[in-house]
């Protein structure tokens, strides 16, 4: 290992208000090495790595690069001194090809030359082992191949600390590996690489080392071969071990509460899928398959354009003309602050938002009596902190899809829609919201739209494949066979014979 630490944090402490998100944090970052962080949500990652990137300047402590204290005020100075992050939504222009995307903000002079600009992209990509067309449109480029774009764009600014968060959340299996591959080739060339995750099983494959934060603060650092198991990153992240697993017991499917048949319409093609009171089905695929018109057709968001939808026994523009407040659809959204919530909003208008009519007496809102149900709600979902006053952005991730969890079962929904619900949370937090999904079942069907398979196979009775808006398989949770195909049908390299749920 190199002798001296390429960065170090001295007594980093951050505040938003009321809200205190790190506190005497000490880390030191070396080259050639890839430091794990983790820590459940809200527990100081982002703000930290924020710090890093130029985004925030602490309140207290100091940031050192190669033993020299510096203060960035921006994303810029942090790039210039070789500090590069690449975040979860990527910031690339679509309608620009590759070799565009990584010229845009660089200081080349007047002159600009297209062919010279391709070769580099070329020579970067290939000696990381990515397969990128510099002259590709980002538009037609996978996920996996727009996050490639996206390190190489930091890289070819000098970057020499990659800072990755959650990096794998839109990534097929192989797409993951390939990534892992191109991270321990940058680590054997000395960049000090930052990865930030929830998946443990990689962090034990791909890390050197890991931190763990814990409300704030730095609480725990281990090599990672010292390292038995993931339950063990999870026992030092969280301090218990109840949640590492969920008991999933089978019950018996009663009503139709959703019937999908030959749906077409905004990407999708020609789409059966049919799910019981009782019973979890999993839409499992890569993101961007169809995943976002279908969830947008069952709620109303889009209408389809042929075929049939059947809603608790309705027509779909029947259903949603009327949809009521209680026992219709419960929505958990994919995107918290975009669409489940209001940013700026407290916690108690956010649950107000779809919950109103049942706190309007003679046309005044009682607001007071909403509040007092979402102090309730909060303490049973456990989220922290217990504050109804505090704004939606003030809350992390897993908290904020807690509170939202709170809202829409208070609705006592007959059909559940979750659209990635778990995306970006802790393992406790991802517990939390496993429990409440499976508890569901007893009232309502529940519609998992997941990336994430071992999610589906914990949760779910049935799973379905989507493909470029197509069901190409439809199986039983328990049928081996079909799920050791999983990763082929969400590529595209196979098909059932007659796929449908």
């Amino acid at each position: 290992m190199n002798p001296t630490p390429l960065v170090v944090l001295e007594g980093i402490g951050k505040r938003f208000g009321a809200v205190t998100a790190c506190q005497g944090v000490n880390l030191a970052i070396w080259p050639g090495r890839i430091k794990a962080v983790l820590g459940e949500n809200g527990a100081g990652k982002s703000t930290l790595m924020g710090i890093l990137a130029g985004q925030y300047q602490p309140d207290e402590g100091q940031v050192l690069v190669n033993g020299v204290p510096v203060r960035f005020r921006s994303t810029r100075e942090a790039i210039a001194a070789g500090i590069g992050m690449v975040y979860q939504h990527f910031t690339l222009v679509p309608a620009m090809t590759v070799a565009e995307n990584l010229a845009l903000g660089q200081e080349g002079g007047p002159w600009f030359s297209p062919s010279a600009m391709a070769r580099r992209v070329s020579t970067q990509a290939e000696a990381l082992g990515f397969a990128i067309d510099p002259d590709a449109r980002v538009a037609d480029l996978s996920m996996g191949e727009r996050q490639r774009v996206e390190i190489l764009k930091v890289l070819s600014r000098g970057c020499q600390l990659l800072i990755l968060d959650e990096p794998t959340a839109v990534l097929t299996p192989a797409e993951t590996q390939t990534l892992f591959a191109a991270l321990r080739r940058l680590a054997a060339a000395g960049v000090a690489v930052v990865f930030i995750s929830h998946k443990l099983n990689e962090v034990l494959a791909v890390a050197d080392e890991v931190a763990v934060l814990r409300r704030g603060r730095v609480v725990d650092e281990c090599p990672v071969a010292a390292t038995t198991s993931p339950a063990e990153l999870a026992r030092r992240m969280v301090g218990r071990d109840d949640f590492l697993a969920v008991d999933r017991v089978p019950l018996e499917p009663r009503q139709v509460v959703l019937r999908m048949a030959g749906v077409w319409g905004g990407g999708l093609h020609g789409v059966d899928l049919t799910v019981r009171q009782g019973e979890i089905i999993a839409v499992v695929g890569v993101a961007g398959n169809g995943q976002r018109p279908l969830v947008d057709v069952i709620c109303g968001l889009r209408a389809p354009e042929r075929g049939t939808v059947t809603i608790l026994g309705q027509g779909w523009a029947e259903f949603h003309r009327t949809a009521p407040w209680q026992g219709g659809i419960g929505y958990i959204p994919e995107d918290r602050l975009g669409v489940a919530v209001c940013r700026e909003l407290d916690a108690v208008d956010n649950f107000l938002l779809t919950t109103r009519q049942g706190f309007c007496r003679f046309g005044v809102l009682q607001r007071q009596r909403a509040r007092q149900q979402v102090v309730e709600l909060m303490a049973t979902f456990r989220v922290h902190p217990p504050q109804p006053q505090l704004a939606a952005r003030q809350f992390s991730g897993g908290n904020l899809q807690k509170l939202v969890l709170g809202r829409e079962f208070f609705r006592r929904p007959r059909l559940v829609v979750a659209d990635q619900p778990t995306q970006g949370l802790d393992v406790a937090a991802t517990h939390d919201v496993w429990q409440a999904l499976l508890a569901a079942r007893t009232v309502a069907g529940v519609l998992l739209v997941t990336g994430e398979v071992s999610e589906a196979l914990a949760l779910a009775d049935r799973l379905v494949v989507l493909y470029r808006g197509r069901v190409v398989a439809a199986f039983a949770a328990d049928d081996e066979v079909e799920v050791a195909r999983i990763g082929l049908y969400m590529a595209g390299a196979a098909a059932q014979e007659g796929a449908g749920s």
